[in-house]
């Protein structure tokens, strides 16, 4: 036997059109993953079944049972906490609350029911007829209130429809709150007491002190190339991080005022010389002229001195690297027309094979550290990589750095050689010291800080 199809008559469409769009409705609201999703919702897929102009969901803030925060709006994605109209309707909704002008039932809210100073606002906006309505649990829980508005009457059937969904939003959001609620409320009672221990236990726990600092590759036992004379540079001769070799013209002086000294010594020490000459063979017939001879003996001997160091200095006006090796140094237009002074440092020469690193500890960060204390690097041109190092001097004096930085000096050695590593580059260090427990080092700096502060 087949079964038969009944076409709906003309008055049964509408009904069923009505309901296919409440299952619908009530089937988005059962799929809904959060209490936003289910809230925007609320405000504005309920138009498929309640045809109205406006409507806002309204929660309760948990501060007192009348204050009520506007959550949601209709045709709005982000609602605007200054706007005048949320600000109002905030209000009246708390004054009738107050009031009690309001029950947990739906009902027409009218111009009567509100107080004497928001009624100015109720007239510039609200449009039409507004119908109020609790989201309210089963369990009798208020989670929130709809405020419908529009231009025509509520009718009874709108009403009813209305208070049905409301029921369903109600049990839906109860149900995502559940769902939603933070791991606190899910730990049951008796665990609490472990939360206190567990955190106890773990500020126990023994690590390894450590501390950050920056670090920068520098040269082992470098030589330094200081002024040898006061003058002023004319040129630099050598590039900087150039491999040199012994002998190789460094940097040269201006010469002008050393060689007019040296040709002024050699005239005075040949005037001096024809002079004592003159002196000696006078002496022969003038014994005056004679007791001249070791006077002017002495005169040349002192020319000669004059002329001897002329030329010294003379022969210092170009310097040449004391050995092989690379030149360290900042830039020729840093000393190019530059005058110096006798012991100057100006460059430095050094084996690119031995290295050392220099940790800048700052004093805030400081910790006990030894001969032997292992360090890790961390060097920015080789950002992957890390490099194992011992600590082989740590200063006991703090000194400013640039930035006016207050930190103490400490050296290192890698522990493994590695030759990619060139003079020069930096990056940052991680000192260890003693062991302590974990509380020391979180609470470190403020323990340092109460000490300071109360002079214990």
């Amino acid at each position: 036997m087949m079964a038969t199809t009944v076409e709906p008559t003309a008055q049964q469409l509408p009904t069923l059109i009505h309901l296919a769009a409440l299952t619908h409705l009530e089937g988005q609201i059962r799929a809904a993953k959060t209490i936003q999703e289910l809230q925007f919702l609320s405000v504005n897929e309920t138009r498929r079944l309640i045809p109205y102009d406006q409507a806002f969901l309204l929660s309760n803030s948990g501060v007192t049972d009348e204050a009520y925060r506007v959550l949601n709006a209709s045709s709005v994605a982000v609602v605007d906490r200054d706007a005048p109209v949320i600000v109002w309707l905030e209000q009246a909704v708390q004054a009738l609350r107050r009031a009690g002008a309001t029950s947990e039932q739906p009902m027409v809210v009218t111009e009567e029911l509100m107080p004497e100073s928001l009624r100015s606002g109720w007239r510039e906006f609200v449009k039409g007829q507004v119908f109020w309505c609790p989201l309210q649990h089963p369990d009798e829980t208020l989670l929130g209130v709809w405020w419908f508005e529009r231009d025509f009457p509520w009718a009874e059937n709108d009403v009813a429809i209305v208070h049905r969904l409301a029921g369903s939003y109600a049990y839906a959001w109860k149900a995502l709150s559940k769902k939603e609620r933070s791991w606190s409320k899910q730990i049951k009672k008796p665990t609490w007491w472990l939360i206190p221990i567990a955190i106890v236990a773990a500020l126990c726990f023994p690590i390894r002190i450590s501390s950050v600092a920056p670090v920068k590759v520098m040269a082992k036992d470098p030589v330094v190339v200081s002024a040898p004379i006061d003058g002023v540079i004319a040129d630099v001769l050598a590039h900087p991080n150039q491999n040199v070799q012994a002998g190789t013209a460094l940097f040269r002086y201006e010469d002008t005022t050393l060689r007019n000294q040296f040709l002024v010594a050699g005239k005075q020490l040949t005037v001096a010389r024809a002079e004592h000459s003159q002196s000696i063979q006078a002496g022969f017939g003038d014994p005056q002229r004679k007791a001249e001879v070791p006077l002017k003996e002495a005169e040349v001997d002192l020319r000669q001195t004059e002329l001897q160091y002329a030329k010294e200095m003379l022969d210092q006006v170009e310097v040449i690297a004391p050995q092989a090796g690379l030149l360290l140094y900042s830039d020729k237009s840093d000393w190019i027309g530059r005058p110096v002074t006798v012991g100057e440092r100006i460059m430095e020469i050094a084996d690119p094979k031995q290295i050392e690193l220099r940790i800048d500890l700052p004093v805030a960060d400081a910790i006990v550290l030894k001969e032997g204390a292992e360090a890790l690097i961390f060097l920015n041109a080789l950002a992957l990589e890390s490099f194992p190092a011992t600590v082989v001097h740590a200063s006991y004096h703090a000194e400013v750095l640039p930035g006016d930085v207050l930190a103490y000096r400490v050296t290192a050695q890698l522990a493994t050689p590695d030759p990619r590593i060139r003079l020069g580059w930096q990056g940052t260090a991680k000192v260890y010291g003693e062991q302590g427990p974990l509380a020391y080092l979180l609470l470190r700096r403020p323990i340092t800080a109460l000490r300071q502060w109360i002079g214990w």
